[in-house]
């Protein structure tokens, strides 16, 4: 799904108090949910999710649970297939196994079929029909809840006090957020953090300038890191989540980069999903996500498992 946040998600003002009232179509979704049976698997499930709209950093985090296990236990990604999320499939595939499908359902119903010991689903947190080992919700550290409204008055697809049913909370990104912390602990006191890190940086040359151009759920984040680590950035060009290029698009951004004398860089998600002729003269940065206290986590993974 393409998304493009609404500034008003992130602040109280007289749009979302306007739309508090329709956040009860929300509520009676969540509400019907919970009538739902749950199943149980054979297979060991990790789910990492959100409740907040947007980018958190979800298939970072999959990638990094599937390295703790991948030695010890035979394990898959689960994606549900959305033609818009392309990008995410391969970054996964390029990590591990991947079974995707329209029903998360049928993708574990696979995976048990072909024995796999650990199922890491990339989303699916308000999927309630499955009865996860684990479940994970994401945060970003700039964006933290928002406005702490529901949907449509703010970022929030469930209550905070939904966090108590979940095994963990991961809080990721650049900005140390203890306001952020302190709210989540009422729900929850099992937080980890982490941040970015390239592992490509010596393939910049950060004596120049750059231009930037991103489709992401949180581009704030990217540039966060990029200015982080001393890039120069020039210019910038922000597109919805999981935008498709167009020639033209990627003509615009080239023209302009080579008249100011800028390098392009963008993200692994946007260099994905740009044809072989358009990644000539760009470059993407390759991040990974640096868990804070990974020993800690790893403990807390191999007891629920």
């Amino acid at each position: 799904m393409k998304i493009i946040k609404p500034l008003y998600l992130n602040d109280k003002n007289l749009i979302s108090y306007f739309l508090i009232p329709f956040t009860i179509f929300t509520i009676l979704i969540n509400l019907s949910k919970k009538l739902l049976i749950k199943k149980k698997y054979k297979i060991k499930t990790i789910c990492v999710g959100n409740i907040y709209l947007g980018g958190t950093g979800k298939t970072s985090l999959c990638i990094q649970i599937n390295k703790f296990l991948k030695n010890k236990f035979k394990t898959v990604f689960i994606k549900k297939r959305y033609l818009d999320q392309l990008d995410e499939r391969l970054m996964l595939q390029t990590h591990g196994k991947l079974i995707s499908d329209e029903n998360r359902d049928i993708s574990l119903d696979k995976a048990e079929v072909k024995k796999f010991d650990v199922a890491i689903l990339d989303d699916g947190l308000q999927d309630k029909k499955i009865d996860y080992d684990i479940s994970i919700v994401c945060f970003n550290s700039t964006y933290g809840i928002g406005n702490g409204y529901l949907l449509p008055a703010g970022p929030l697809r469930e209550k905070l006090e939904i966090l108590k049913k979940y095994s963990a909370i991961f809080i990721i990104g650049e900005k140390k957020n203890t306001k952020l912390s302190s709210i989540l602990k009422k729900f929850n006191d099992k937080i980890f953090y982490s941040n970015y890190v390239p592992v490509n940086i010596k393939n910049f040359n950060r004596k120049k300038s750059y231009l930037y151009f991103c489709g992401i759920g949180n581009p704030e984040e990217f540039e966060n890191t990029l200015n982080k680590y001393k890039f120069k950035i020039s210019k910038k060009f922000i597109f919805p989540d999981h935008h498709n290029y167009t020639n033209e698009d990627l003509e615009k951004i080239k023209k302009i980069a080579l008249n100011d004398k800028l390098e392009i860089i963008t993200t692994e998600k946007d260099y994905k999903r740009l044809t072989k002729n358009n990644k000539k003269n760009i470059k993407y940065l390759k991040v990974e996500l640096q868990i804070e206290n990974y020993r800690k986590f790893s403990n807390f993974l191999n007891k629920k498992i």
